[in-house]
């Protein structure tokens, strides 16, 4: 097992042993993070791979000003941002002046497994999707998804809003559906 210094400078020189050992050491942990942004397993596949095409070719790069682990994951947010991007603006996006958001209601989600969780998220439509993970899952706060996304903050809050509403309705559906079956 390699250090994490060892790989960065393994993988700095190109080596494919050591790039194999943080692919394998990362890759789990990642592929956890595309999939909250992707549609399919597929697409969050193509986002994974061209993702570490990014690290390998950065990794000189790496100033330690952070963890390897969080300088990936953000290599990662960005390449699945710049995936959606194009489809983020097929979507209408609602900009609200005055917000209120509604209050969260996390009780009842632990009848849920993670995965049944995940595909409730991957069904959102893909704006409120990437916003929701971005806010409640990464935790960026809605003046920087703008900044990202190169939308206002009232849209980024507005999108947050209803994946949160669309949430609840879809969970409340499942809620329903278990009863039913019970």
């Amino acid at each position: 097992m390699y250090s994490e210094e060892e790989l960065i400078e393994g993988c700095a020189r190109g080596d494919r042993r050591f790039q194999q050992a943080l692919y394998e050491r990362f890759a789990g942990g990642m592929y956890a993070v595309c999939c909250r942004y992707c549609t399919g397993q597929q697409e969050a596949e193509d986002v994974l791979q061209e993702a570490f095409i990014k690290v390998f070719e950065k990794v000189g790069d790496f100033r330690k000003e952070s963890s390897l682990a969080w300088w990936i994951k953000r290599i990662v947010v960005n390449t699945a941002l710049n995936a959606n991007r194009s489809k983020l603006y097929l979507y209408p996006m609602v900009d609200v002046q005055d917000l209120n958001e509604a209050s969260a209601q996390a009780d009842g989600l632990q009848a849920y497994s993670h995965q049944e969780l995940l595909e409730i998220i991957r069904a959102l439509p893909d704006g409120c999707r990437v916003i929701f993970n971005l806010y409640a899952i990464e935790g960026y706060k809605h003046h920087e998804i703008a900044d990202m996304l190169q939308i206002s903050e009232g849209t980024s809050k507005s999108q947050y809003a209803r994946a949160r509403a669309l949430l609840r309705e879809r969970l409340e559906q499942q809620r329903e559906i278990k009863v039913w079956k019970g």
